[in-house]
C-alpha cells in the first residue's frame, strides 16, 4: 500500500491468466510460478482463475470428489507458503472437498501471513457444473482487511447481478472475480457492469488455453459445432474502477498477468454526477420478488410475435417537440410499430408549465403515431406532489401506459415516487417503458424479467458513460429482453437496439448462426452518431427463453435463497 501525490491510499492489484489442465501437481507449479512472476509488479494482492486445481471436465462425480483439494491439504499449503513468502495477498478458487463428501466451486482468500481470510463458494453454477458441485448456502462474506473491504465472487456468479450486488451491499470495495470463461462478452460487458452499476472496484482473472482435455478439443468441437478458439479460455483479465472504466487488460490468448493501481476509498462515494446515491435510492421494500423462491413464482404467459419492427429516434435539438412529431411520422410512415423518442420533459423549474407541455406532448404525439406506439418521457400532475416524472407509451388515442420514476434522484426531486414497476399488454408483446434514472439499477431490469416483460423501452438522459458503452446493454443480457434505448444527448454515446437471438443455449445444436463466444449478448445495432430514425427487427417471442446452458436459467435458478441484501433495509458500511 502506498500514498499518492494527493495523500490518498493506493494499492497495487493483480490478476493473472493461464491455462489449467488434468494434472494437479502440475496445475499447483503453474499457479506457484504465475505468482512468481506476478510478484515482479510488487502488488499488495494477486488474483489468480477460476477451477486452479483441475479443469472443469469430471468423468463422474466421484472424479470431481478425487481431484478437488481440502482446505488443509497440500496444494492450498502451498498456496498460503507463497502468498507467505511474497508478502502478498492471494485469491484462488478451486473444487474444495468438504468433511460431508461434496465438493464445491470455492475463491479462497489468504493473507500475506498465509491465513485463509475467506472461503467463499459458488452461488450459481452453469450447465456440467451443476451435476458435480454444490452451491452456497449462505451469502458471500466480505472480509476487512490492511487494503480494504474485499468481496470474492467466481464467473458465472458474476453474469446475473445479484452475488456482487450483494457484496457491494454488504461494503465490499473491492470485488475480486475468478473466471473459467469461453465467453467473450463476460469481459466486454458483465465485468465491467458489476463495477459500475455498484461503484466499485473489479479485479478479474480468467483463463487462457483449452477449458476441455487437451486430446479432446477436437472431438468436442465436432460434436458440438463449437469451433476449437470457443473452447479455451476468453482471457482479458482485467481491473476495472468504479465508474466502469477499464484500468488494465490482459489479451485474449496470452498467459500473463496485468495490473493497477487502486484508490480503494473511491469505492464509498456512490453518488451520480447529480449528487445521487445509488445506495440510499435504492427502494428494497419493492425488491422482494428477487429474493422469492422461484418455484412458487408463476411467471405470465409469454406469446410475443416472432418479430417486430421498431425504431430509435435521435433528434438535432434536444427536447424538439416538432422536430419529434416529424420523426415519429416518418418511422410510422416505414413501417415501426414500436418507436422510442428521447425524453421531451424540458424545463422543470415551473413545474405547472412542464405539466402543460406534457399534455401538449401526449397530444401532438397522439396526431403524429399512425398505427404506431411511441414511447418518451414527460412530467404528469400529482396529487400531493409538484410533478410525476413518467415514461410514457401513447398511441394515436392517447396515453396508453404511464410509467412513474421510481427510484428518487436529484434531478427529479421532486417527483411523486412510482411504487413498482408495470407492463402494457400489446397486441405484438409485452412492452414496459423505463426512465432513466431507474435503468441504472439491476434490480429493474429484474423485476420486469419476473413479470414476463418481452421490450423494454428506455428514453434516458444519460449522466456517465457506462449507461450506454454496457450498462443498458448488460441488462438485455442478463435478462434477456429486447430493448430499445433513445438518449437525449450523444455526448455519452449513441442509442440502439437489442433483439434476442432465437438460438442461445451453450452446448446445443444451432441452425441459425454459427457459436461465436459470446454466452448471452443479443445482437446489438448501434445508430449512427446523428439525428434520425434508425429501424431494426426485435424478436418479443425469444425472451421466453432464459436457460443458457442446461441446468442454468437465469431466473430460475438465480441463488435467491443468499440473496437477502438486495431487500434488506439499504445501509452504508465504511
Amino acid at each position: 500500500m502506498n500514498t499518492n501525490t494527493t495523500g490518498v491510499a493506493t494499492i497495487r492489484v493483480a490478476a493473472a491468466q493461464f491455462h489449467v489442465g488434468a494434472d494437479i501437481e502440475a496445475n499447483l507449479a503453474t499457479c506457484l510460478h504465475w505468482l512468481d512472476e506476478a510478484s515482479r509488479c510488487r502488488p499488495d494482492l494477486v488474483v489468480l482463475p477460476e477451477f486452479c486445481n483441475h479443469l472443469s471436465w469430471y468423468a463422474d462425480r466421484q472424479h470431481c470428489i478425487d481431484v478437488s483439494v481440502e482446505l488443509d491439504g497440500a496444494f492450498l499449503a502451498a498456496i498460503a507458503a507463497r502468498a507467505r513468502e511474497l508478502g502478498i495477498h492471494v485469491v484462488v478458487n478451486c473444487t474444495v472437498r468438504r468433511p460431508d463428501g461434496s465438493a464445491t466451486g470455492s475463491s479462497l482468500l489468504y493473507s500475506p501471513a498465509g491465513e485463509l481470510l475467506a472461503d467463499n463458494t459458488k452461488q450459481i453454477y452453469i450447465g456440467h457444473e451443476n451435476d458435480f458441485l454444490e452451491p452456497a448456502s449462505a451469502e458471500g462474506p466480505v472480509v476487512r482487511t490492511a487494503l480494504g473491504r474485499l468481496g470474492l465472487y467466481a464467473c458465472m456468479d458474476g453474469v446475473i447481478n445479484e452475488p456482487p450486488r450483494c457484496l457491494a451491499l454488504n461494503g465490499a470495495q473491492v470485488m475480486l472475480n475468478s473466471l473459467n470463461s469461453f465467453a467473450t462478452d463476460e469481459a466486454s460487458l458483465h465485468i465491467p457492469v458489476r463495477a459500475a452499476e455498484n461503484k466499485v472496484y473489479v479485479v478479474a482473472a480468467n483463463k487462457v488455453g483449452p477449458l476441455v482435455p487437451q486430446d479432446m478439443v477436437e472431438g468436442i468441437s465436432a460434436a458440438t459445432g463449437i469451433p476449437v478458439e470457443f473452447l479455451c479460455g476468453a482471457g482479458e483479465s482485467q481491473v476495472v474502477a468504479p465508474d466502469g472504466t477499464v484500468l488494465a487488460r490482459a489479451s485474449r490468448d496470452v498467459a500473463e498477468y496485468i495490473f493497477a493501481d487502486i484508490e480503494v476509498a473511491r469505492a464509498d462515494d456512490k453518488r451520480r454526477p447529480d449528487g445521487t446515491d445509488i445506495f440510499t435510492s435504492r427502494r428494497p421494500e419493492l425488491y422482494r420478488a428477487i429474493v422469492a423462491d422461484p418455484s412458487a413464482q408463476v411467471l405470465p404467459a409469454m406469446t410475443g410475435a416472432a418479430e417486430l419492427a421498431v425504431a430509435v429516434v435521435q433528434l438535432a435539438s434536444i427536447g424538439d417537440l416538432d422536430e419529434a412529431c416529424a420523426r415519429v411520422a416518418e418511422a410510422a410512415a416505414a413501417g415501426a410499430q414500436l418507436i422510442s423518442l428521447p425524453p421531451l420533459v424540458g424545463a422543470i423549474s415551473d413545474p405547472g408549465a412542464a405539466i402543460a407541455r406534457g399534455r401538449d406532448i401526449i397530444a401532438r404525439l397522439a396526431a403524429s403515431c399512425g398505427a404506431a406506439r411511441v414511447a418518451t418521457t414527460v412530467l404528469l400532475p400529482a396529487e400531493g406532489f409538484p410533478y410525476q416524472h413518467c415514461a410514457v407509451l401513447i398511441d394515436r388515442a392517447g396515453l396508453v401506459h404511464q410509467q412513474a420514476q421510481v427510484h428518487p434522484s436529484r434531478r427529479f426531486a421532486a417527483s411523486a415516487p412510482g411504487e413498482g414497476f408495470a407492463a402494457a399488454e400489446l397486441p405484438f408483446g409485452r412492452v414496459a417503458v423505463v426512465t432513466g434514472d431507474d435503468s441504472i439499477y439491476p434490480e429493474t431490469f429484474r423485476l420486469l424479467a419476473l413479470a414476463g416483460v418481452e421490450v423494454a423501452v428506455v428514453p434516458l438522459s444519460p449522466l456517465e458513460d457506462w449507461e450506454l458503452a454496457t450498462g443498458l446493454l448488460e441488462r438485455s443480457a442478463e435478462n434477456r429482453i429486447n430493448l430499445l434505448v433513445a438518449p437525449d444527448t450523444l455526448a455519452h454515446g449513441a442509442g440502439f437496439v437489442t433483439s434476442l437471438q432465437t438460438e442461445f443455449t451453450v452446448l446445443t445444436e444451432w441452425k441459425e448462426r454459427p457459436f461465436d463466444g459470446l454466452l448471452s449478448q443479443p445482437e446489438w445495432y448501434r445508430c449512427p452518431s446523428q439525428a434520425g430514425v434508425f429501424l431494426h427487427t426485435v424478436r418479443p417471442a425469444n425472451a421466453a427463453h432464459k436457460v443458457v446452458s442446461r441446468n442454468t436459467d437465469l431466473l430460475a435458478d438465480r441463488p435467491w435463497r443468499v440473496a437477502g441484501a438486495i431487500a434488506r433495509s439499504s445501509r452504508r458500511i465504511q
